[in-house]
Formats: C-alpha cells, sequence, structure tokens
C-alpha cells in the first residue's frame, strides 16, 4: 500500500470510529428548547402560528362560496379528498383587510382550514423570545402570548381556542355572533 492509501485508509477509519462514537454518545442537553412558528399576516395584522397546531399549509386553493354564511366563513374548500369549512383568519382576528387569502393552513386539531393573506418566513425562536399576554393587555381572545421575531413582536394566534368557539357556536346556533 502507497503512503497516500494508507493515509486514505487511516482517515476513512477515523471518521467511521468518530460516526459510530456519536451515537454512543450521550444527547446534548446544553441547547435551549426551541419552538417553530410561521411568521404570517392576516389582514394587516403580523402574526405567528405554532407549527403544532397546523396539519398542512396551501397556496391559492379554490374556496366555493356557501350562501347565507357567516362573514368569517369563507366557504369549503378540498384537501386531500375531504372538503373543509375555510374561516378568514383576518375576519376572526377583526383584522382589517382588503386582499383575498391566498394562503390556508388546515388546522392539526380538527377538519377547518384558516385562509390569511401572506405566509412570510418560518420563524424558530428559544422558547425564552415566548412572553404570555399580561392581565388586561389589549389583545385578541384568541391571542395568549406573543414571540420576538426579527422584524417585529408577534402575538401568536391560538388555534385550538378558535376552534373551541366555533364548536361552541356550531353546537348552539343560537349563540353565533355574526362579525
Amino acid at each position: 500500500m502507497t503512503d497516500g492509501s494508507q493515509r486514505l485508509a487511516e482517515r476513512a477509519d477515523a471518521l467511521r470510529n468518530a460516526f459510530d462514537r456519536s451515537f454512543a454518545a450521550p444527547r446534548r442537553i446544553d441547547q435551549a428548547p426551541m419552538a417553530d412558528f410561521l411568521a404570517i399576516r392576516a389582514g394587516a395584522q403580523a402574526c405567528a402560528l405554532q407549527f403544532a397546531e397546523i396539519g398542512g399549509l396551501y397556496s391559492d386553493r379554490k374556496i366555493t362560496r356557501v350562501p347565507g354564511a357567516a362573514q368569517r366563513l369563507l366557504g369549503l374548500a378540498g384537501f386531500r379528498g375531504a372538503i373543509m369549512p375555510v374561516y378568514s383568519l383576518a375576519a376572526i382576528l377583526d383584522a382589517p383587510t382588503s386582499d383575498t387569502p391566498h394562503w390556508l393552513v388546515v388546522a392539526s386539531g380538527a377538519p377547518v382550514a384558516f385562509a390569511f393573506e401572506a405566509f412570510e418566513f418560518h420563524l424558530r425562536v428559544p422558547r425564552t423570545a415566548i412572553a404570555p399576554r399580561e392581565a388586561g393587555a389589549r389583545a385578541s381572545d384568541y391571542v395568549r402570548e406573543f414571540v420576538r421575531a426579527p422584524d417585529t413582536v408577534r402575538p401568536i394566534v391560538n388555534l385550538a381556542a378558535i376552534l373551541d368557539a366555533i364548536r361552541s357556536e356550531t353546537a348552539d346556533p343560537a349563540s353565533r355572533m355574526e362579525r
């Protein structure tokens, strides 16, 4: 074996051993726990959605209007063989809007989709960058926390709370509030 090929074989052995040892080493716990969000715009409102509450992200789906539906309900759309109601996230958050929503997220907790105007970026932050809403702070009923993003502090929209409100409205149509 030549000197060059022996060095190459030794280097390959060293890399293989390092790779194998990496599986035997304990997991590093010195890293801060991270949280993942989608940074979006619902109407003119910059906000964030937690990855854990999202079952899918789609763009430019055809939404079929439903006659007599509440203003927040944009209509119905198909997602992988399932027909789901599509709600306007801007209308739910009482955010002013002039655009047609081009983006939709399907909630992971129920067969419901939410439409919004712009998907801006993926946001991964340490959990320490998340702050709870202060008592008495003026914010939507669907915002309980805020996240510091590179561009601004964004409210985190709680899709589970919105789903609970939708379920209670559909269970008792007399309590439905037109928004």
